[in-house]
């Protein structure tokens, strides 16, 4: 705080009580600021202020402020006339109520300011309001002038810090009649439902962790373009071809990539874990088309499914009888080759037996004859 410049220097009024602050800035701004320059040589354009009267250009101690009337007329007013006003939040900002934060509606945030204490004396009492905001949960409404012009405010408390939110007055907030859809939307039960569980898939958010992609990208492209490199190009994005997704089917794909994305099971939504979930593109039609058509279908898918189970029992049936033949070809073969070999070593037995008989009986001749010769 100490190294913040003060934008403000004022007090608080706390009934009789006068706590002296300084505002300073609670935000700053992180954009990135471009300059217009002439395209043909890149020189800086720069606007001058000329008087219209004199066609001459006049330095700022020249400048003041004046309102200008419905004909035309411009009344001079002077920062002096304006420090003369009798408002009571001039130099001060005087707390009119308390009430509960959630009565406060977003709407209405403005600017927000951190209030620090302006010397020793005001510490007790800028510690007195802080314990009481703190102690009370409510937040203080007050009434403060800034920048040529009476402001609203709410006080509340950041850590050990009062912090002060500029309001629009009530006034400033527009009825928005004329923005809601001006067509009569139903909503199904079985929506909101895919609708709740994508909420709690998606789970809350830790803020700190968020930051300005687009301004990143403006840094690199212009690193880029100061070392002569070539610029990055644009990430590659899902042509939806201009047509309308199925509001149930981007739901439950939704939730389905939510949960893949924390690493849990792809479920399905809302007792749909059987059901076709893709996001199919439908064309732009009445809800009763859709309806129809899909009732219409069903019958069709369910008898689809019935001939194709008949289909792959009857092909297992098959399957099973030409494995039983192919079994009995088998044995067939397997026992014909079976009495060949028999038929052929009967044989060769029979041959080898005939010949032993032979070579005997030729044998027990053989004495005979030179017996008689």
């Amino acid at each position: 705080m100490r190294h913040v410049r003060s934008i403000w220097n004022g007090a608080i009024s706390f009934g009789l009580v006068s706590i002296p602050i300084k505002l300073v800035n609670a935000t700053e701004s992180h954009s990135i600021s471009f300059r217009q320059i002439h395209l043909e040589d890149g020189g800086r354009i720069r606007y001058r202020k000329v008087c219209e009267l004199e066609d001459r250009e006049v330095t700022t101690s020249e400048i003041g402020k004046g309102y200008q009337d419905a004909d035309g007329t411009i009344i001079p007013i002077t920062d002096d006339d304006l420090s003369q006003l009798p408002i009571p939040t001039a130099r001060t900002i005087e707390i009119v109520g308390f009430v509960p934060a959630e009565r406060i509606d977003p709407l209405q945030m403005d600017t927000a300011y951190y209030l620090s204490a302006n010397g020793v004396p005001a510490a007790k009492p800028y510690t007195l309001l802080r314990e009481a905001l703190k102690r009370s949960n409510k937040v203080a409404i007050a009434k403060f002038a800034l920048r040529g012009r009476e402001r609203l405010g709410m006080l509340r408390v950041v850590d050990d810090v009062i912090a002060m939110h500029g309001l629009l007055w009530p006034d400033e907030i527009r009825v928005p009649e004329g923005v809601a859809p001006d067509t009569n939307v139903t909503v199904r039960d079985q929506e909101l439902d895919l609708a709740d569980a994508l909420m709690d898939t998606l789970g809350e958010v830790d803020l700190e962790e968020l930051h300005d992609d687009y301004r990143e990208a403006v840094e690199e492209l212009i690193a880029a373009k100061a070392s002569g490199e070539e610029a990055p190009g644009p990430p590659a994005r899902e042509k939806t071809g201009g047509k309308v997704l199925d509001l149930m089917a981007a739901l439950e794909k939704s939730v389905r990539a939510a949960k893949e994305s924390r690493g849990e099971e792809a479920e399905g939504a809302a007792g749909s874990a059987d059901d076709d979930t893709s996001a199919e593109v439908t064309p732009l039609r009445s809800r009763k088309q859709a309806a129809g058509k899909s009732s219409r279908s069903a019958p069709k898918e369910v008898g689809g499914k019935k001939s194709t189970s008949a289909a792959k029992k009857t092909a297992a049936k098959k399957t099973a009888s030409a494995k039983k033949t192919t079994e009995k070809k088998t044995a067939a073969a397997k026992k014909t080759t079976a009495k060949k070999s028999t038929a052929k070593t009967t044989a060769k037995t029979a041959k080898t037996a005939a010949k032993t008989s032979a070579k005997t009986t030729a044998k027990k001749a053989a004495p005979r004859k030179r017996a008689s010769a």
